[in-house]
């Protein structure tokens, strides 16, 4: 069984992320979601909002398992039985810092192999900082998260 691991923030799950998400299917049988936590970085949802944002918004392609993680991917993804990492690539400038840190995950866990999925074109601008930004500006997030994201971002900044 292949195991694949997707990490980000999620700060809040995109259309981008599902998109990747839906298409990772094509190279694994179950996609573990791994929602960094980082203690010098305040989200604007909480780790059991963002999981089930996630759960909504993926709900209908199954094998999907949200997990919290503060240390290395690596280390994560082995424990979490993952034998592939999976990146989404918005942009070149995405690919030379996930290429450099694809370089130093393989040298601590050669066994764990990397795979980048570009971004569609629809989505390849889309970026959870910019969602979050329109949110807070009383825009509207509709074209770039799902609904019920949407209805969160809408509560979360009663603009």
């Amino acid at each position: 069984m292949k195991t694949g691991f997707y990490a980000g923030s999620f700060d809040p799950i995109t259309l981008g992320h599902v998109d990747i998400i839906r298409r990772s299917f094509a190279l694994v049988d179950k996609l573990i979601i791994g929602i960094g936590i980082s203690a010098s970085k305040t989200p604007c949802f909480d780790f059991d909002q963002r999981k089930a944002m996630i759960l909504d918004a993926t709900g209908n392609f199954g094998r999907v398992e949200v997990v919290e993680f503060s240390g290395l991917l690596v280390d994560v993804a082995r424990q979490s039985g993952a034998n592939l990492i999976i990146r989404g690539l918005r942009s070149a400038q995405d690919f030379d810092y996930e290429a450099q840190m694809t370089a130093m995950n393989y040298k601590m866990a050669p066994d764990i192999e990397t795979v980048f999925l570009a971004s569609a074109p629809e989505t390849s601008f889309i970026s959870s900082s910019l969602v979050r930004q329109i949110a807070s500006m009383g825009g509207e997030t509709k074209k770039f998260v799902t609904k019920a994201v949407a209805k969160e971002l809408k509560k979360k900044f009663r603009v």
